[in-house]
């Protein structure tokens, strides 16, 4: 068993998280990862509203006694989601660990703490880290290049980003972006972290609440096989490589603006993939760590194989190298 603050922080077995992943952190994906002695996660604006947020929560407790978390993205919209009512929803449904990403979480917090809750906040840099420790939260979990989704337009990969926020903070540090396996969960606890965050990975389980025919898209899948998109208006996002993400990067380098690509990008397309198997029918996300997917197993097995081959990276491979 290998702990760490994190662990100790927010009551877990594993040092492994579940990224709060859209249309994909629902109860069945969030339960198995407690289950299985992780932090599952439950993607809050997935869920339509609030009330169907607090419902997801109650589906999720009843398939799990070990503690999990609802991300909570603040996205910078003109027309936001109601934003108060989606954390009243989280506090009153008694969740212990919250998950922020996208902006400056600062008006949320005095309500969560409290409420008691631990608050990891999601970061792509090295200064939005240290402005997340300042303004008080809990732990921070950082985002290198390789991720899915958003990873910042600083370019800076995980080798590099991880142990310079270390450096910089007090607070549990969590690695997020290219962790597939052992061997990642080792590398990221000897370069300062206290637990890794896994979306990709846990896209390619049996829990997985998504088609069958992603899974196997990213079992095939290579380190090479994602887009990034949005790049000149520094807006950028990875996502796997498909049709449509192939025409949305031509048309972007051509000079075309949002307006002209959106409805190519729109989240329902995305939310289509996800449930009909059909990989072309819009953009998703998927990470350089599929090219480290070779197989589908329950979260279970695969939480399992990940811990005892980092125990065997820790404990022999690398005592082994030492004269």
């Amino acid at each position: 068993m290998i702990r760490t603050r994190f662990t100790e922080l927010v009551g877990i077995d594993h040092p492994i998280v579940q990224g709060g992943m859209q249309w994909v952190g629902r109860a069945e994906l969030a339960s198995a990862v407690s289950n299985a002695g992780g932090l599952g996660i439950i993607t809050g604006l997935t869920q339509p509203t609030p009330e169907a947020l607090a419902a997801e929560i109650a589906r999720c407790q009843e398939m799990t006694d070990k503690p999990f978390g609802v991300n909570l993205t603040i996205l910078p919209t003109i027309t936001p989601p109601p934003y108060a009512e989606y954390r009243q929803a989280i506090v009153e449904s008694g969740v212990r660990v919250v998950e922020t990403a996208g902006a400056n979480p600062v008006d949320h917090l005095p309500a969560f703490h409290e409420a008691g809750i631990t608050v990891i906040h999601k970061c792509t840099s090295v200064r939005h880290a240290i402005k997340a420790e300042q303004i008080g939260v809990d732990a921070v979990s950082i985002d290198g290049f390789e991720c899915a989704g958003h990873p910042g337009e600083d370019d800076v990969p995980l080798l590099v980003l991880l142990p310079r926020t270390v450096e910089e903070l007090s607070i549990p540090v969590i690695a997020s972006g290219g962790i597939g396996d052992g061997r990642g969960l080792a590398a990221a606890l000897a370069l300062g972290a206290e637990g890794v965050n896994m979306g990709t990975r846990f896209m390619a389980t049996v829990e997985a609440p998504i088609h069958p025919a992603v899974k196997e898209r990213l079992v095939a899948g290579t380190e090479r096989d994602t887009d990034l998109l949005y790049r000149p208006l520094r807006n950028t996002a990875r996502v796997a490589r498909n049709q449509v993400s192939r025409q949305v990067v031509q048309m972007l380098d051509e000079g075309a603006q949002f307006p002209e690509i959106r409805e190519l990008v729109a989240g329902a397309r995305g939310k289509t993939v996800y449930e009909s198997g059909d990989l072309d029918a819009g953009v998703w996300s998927a990470g350089l760590v599929q090219g480290l997917i070779h197989d589908v197993p329950t979260v279970a097995e695969l939480l399992e194989r990940m811990v005892a081959e980092a125990e065997d990276v820790i404990r022999g491979r690398l005592e082994k190298l030492i004269a």
